[in-house]
């Protein structure tokens, strides 16, 4: 615990927080804390996402967790149904994973994202020094379970349940943040540690800032400045159900304000849509789907499309197959003659600074969650959304 006193002092001399005083002090200042920081238990980084199947042989279990989560899906006799789904699919899934490499990146992206970020932290924050990160996926592995009794292993007391999804959705950080609860309700870790949670980072400038960088990379890679400037800018992003968007889920909105700063960054140099990928099954899913878009611009004569996976922070399945495979083919039949995609942030220098600035902000604030976190859908029929057991005091520093 830093003395009150010295606390005061910072806060007076460096208003913008001690993230940015940790980063620009001198190294004096570094060594200073990192004589204690051994002393005191780690602050624990919980990077919680969908995860992915590392291996063809894990795309049932992966298939089977999906399909029994009733935040992302709900469907009647969801017990019995999910498996017979999950069973059917399995195959086919198989064979996508098999045509980009034999697995799912996501695992080996996020724990080089999970190391450069500790290390990152421990030398731009020492006052919340040591750091150490966990990855919780929602359906595969590292489970939260495993994340759970990791934490309790190497002693963390504080911790911080930092969704990789930018934008909010009840379907992926609202699903995520429910199953660490029950597993720590089931665990008996309920009160076994102090937490706040990061649940949305839409218009973190770093986070805008690095997505702009790569779009006009990809911009850049167009044939001629005609082709650049002609050139529409399609961000692509996973889809929801409809349903859950009528109960009031605010993710198309959230998605939006990402596209509109990505934008303006960029001088809204190009024409430029919002559109949705990945849907699934007979049930109406918010549009427009990022194929037909691609197939109707080509139909109209457009030649120059640069697609930006806006949602997703690696590269997966739905970036390596479904947009580089599937929608280049699309575009190649429709006479799209440049089909580019934008990187993906993955372990990029401006990624690690983007998520260093939303975890850095985070701990500086001392606040357990946004102020949109309570709010719930208006027309929500779960009891045990939006909960957040044993959260931080105002009163205490991270």
């Amino acid at each position: 615990m830093i003395p009150r006193a010295t606390k005061l002092l910072w806060s007076r001399t460096h208003p913008t927080g001690l993230c940015a005083f940790a980063a620009n002090g001198t190294r004096a200042a570094g060594r200073l804390f990192s004589a204690s920081a051994s002393d005191r238990p780690p602050t624990g980084i919980v990077m919680m996402n969908m995860g992915g199947p590392e291996t063809v042989d894990d795309v049932h279990q992966f298939l089977l967790n999906l399909f029994s989560d009733r935040d992302i899906i709900q469907m009647p006799l969801q017990s019995v149904a999910g498996p017979l789904i999950a069973k059917f699919r399995t195959p086919k899934i198989q064979k996508l994973y098999e045509e980009i490499g034999g697995g799912s990146p996501i695992t080996r992206i996020t724990e080089k994202q999970r190391d450069l970020l500790v290390e990152e932290m421990d030398r731009r924050r020492p006052a919340s020094a040591p750091h150490k990160g966990y990855l919780a996926f929602r359906y595969s592995g590292p489970s939260t379970e495993e994340a759970l009794k990791a934490m309790a292993a190497d002693g963390v007391e504080r911790a911080v349940a930092f969704s990789q999804y930018p934008q909010w959705a009840c379907a992926t950080t609202g699903s995520s943040l429910n199953e660490l609860w029950r597993v720590a309700d089931h665990l008996g870790m309920r009160d076994r540690f102090k937490w706040s949670i990061i649940d949305r980072w839409y218009d973190n400038e770093k986070f805008v800032a690095a997505v702009a960088k790569n779009v006009s990379a990809a911009l850049e890679k167009m044939p001629s400045d005609a082709a650049r400037d002609d050139a529409i800018i399609l961000f692509s992003a996973h889809s929801l159900p409809i349903k859950q968007i009528d109960r009031g889920d605010v993710y198309p909105k959230e998605m939006g304000a990402t596209v509109q700063r990505v934008m303006q960054t960029l001088g809204k140099s190009n024409h430029y849509l919002l559109c949705y990928q990945s849907q699934v099954g007979r049930v109406p899913w918010l549009g427009p789907q990022t194929d037909k878009v691609i197939e109707g611009y080509g139909k109209k004569g457009k030649k120059n499309l640069v697609v930006v996976p806006i949602a997703f922070t690696t590269d997966h399945v739905e970036t390596l197959h479904e947009i580089d495979i599937e929608f280049a083919e699309v575009a190649h039949e429709s006479g799209i003659e440049n089909f580019i995609r934008a990187e993906s942030l993955n372990t990029q220098p401006e990624a690690i600074e983007a998520l260093t600035d939303v975890l850095c902000t985070h701990l500086d604030k001392n606040e357990p969650h946004s102020r949109q976190y309570t709010l719930r859908c208006p027309m929500c029929v779960k009891d045990h959304c939006r909960s957040l057991p044993s959260p931080i005091h105002q009163a205490e520093l991270a």
